[in-house]
């Protein structure tokens, strides 16, 4: 989950990104993407923004040995990290540093399309997907994942971050749920040549460990990690405070139960040439 413009985070920090918003915030939705592919033995993969490599582990195993995963992520940490984890069974993944907006890939290479997270970061979304269509496969399926709108956790966190650390850093932790809604996707993936377009919601409730210690670790492996770092210890210590004070209707023990939503938008690229029509 990164791009040039947007999800960018560096050093030890892609480490901490793994032990807290993928372990936390990303990776638990991961088994539904991926199910919903329906991935078969051979077919190649490709993971867009693909961070640590979450979605591509589980898909490896799906396709096995004769299938082939690509991770592609702008994030030299995060493919860092990626590269550094255990690799799965199943086909061998292809961690690739490159831009969603400019894919250096060939021409319909590629049978299935996942991408987590990362949709909203993309400098240039109607390229993206263009790019997404280009090395589709005829009959070739996409299926991205994008949060439907900011949950009790970030509304909190970016309210503490805004008080304590200012406007600039809290838009910056924000961008990640800034995000076209299901309308807004479908015309984006017709508009793309896209056919059969489905966006489909899906709600969970997320579980977050004492959430005063939890704040600091999650936002030290986000982009923000500098600007709450530069804080002093009291400042650090108000500012999870708050977001724990904020968060006491969903308390649970010393942690909270958060709602939370996403989009899942799922589209094919038509076999035949010409204008795909949504059918």
């Amino acid at each position: 989950m990164s791009e040039q413009s947007g999800y960018q985070i560096s050093g030890d920090a892609a480490q901490l990104y793994v032990q807290y918003s993928a372990r936390y915030f990303t990776g638990p939705w991961v088994p539904e993407l991926v199910g919903l592919a329906a991935l078969r033995p051979g077919e190649r993969v490709l993971d867009v923004a693909c961070g640590t490599g979450v979605v591509a582990r589980l898909a490896a195993p799906q396709v096995g040995s004769a299938g082939q995963v690509t991770g592609l992520d702008f994030n030299a940490g995060m493919l860092a990290v990626a590269r550094a984890l255990p690799p799965p069974s199943g086909a061998t993944i292809n961690w690739v540093e490159g831009s969603a907006v400019a894919m250096d890939l060939p021409d319909a290479s590629i049978d299935v399309i996942l991408c987590q997270q990362g949709f909203q970061f993309f400098p240039d979304k109607p390229a993206a997907l263009h790019e997404m269509r280009r090395v589709l496969v005829p009959g070739g399926r996409a299926l991205l994942s994008i949060w439907k709108s900011a949950s009790p956790y970030n509304i909190a966190v970016g309210e503490a971050l805004e008080r304590h650390v200012g406007t600039e850093i809290a838009t910056k932790y924000r961008a990640s749920r800034v995000v076209p809604d299901a309308e807004a996707l479908r015309r984006l993936f017709l508009e793309a040549g896209f056919r059969a377009v489905e966006v489909r919601p899906s709600s969970r409730v997320v579980r977050l460990p004492s959430i005063e210690k939890f704040v600091l670790g999650h936002l030290s492996g986000s982009p923000v990690a500098g600007a709450v770092a530069d804080l002093s210890e009291e400042r650090r210590a108000a500012l999870a405070r708050l977001v724990k004070t904020a968060l006491q209707p969903y308390a649970e023990g010393d942690g909270v139960a958060v709602p939370d939503e996403t989009n899942i938008a799922m589209a094919h690229k038509g076999k035949g040439k010409g204008v795909n029509r949504d059918s």
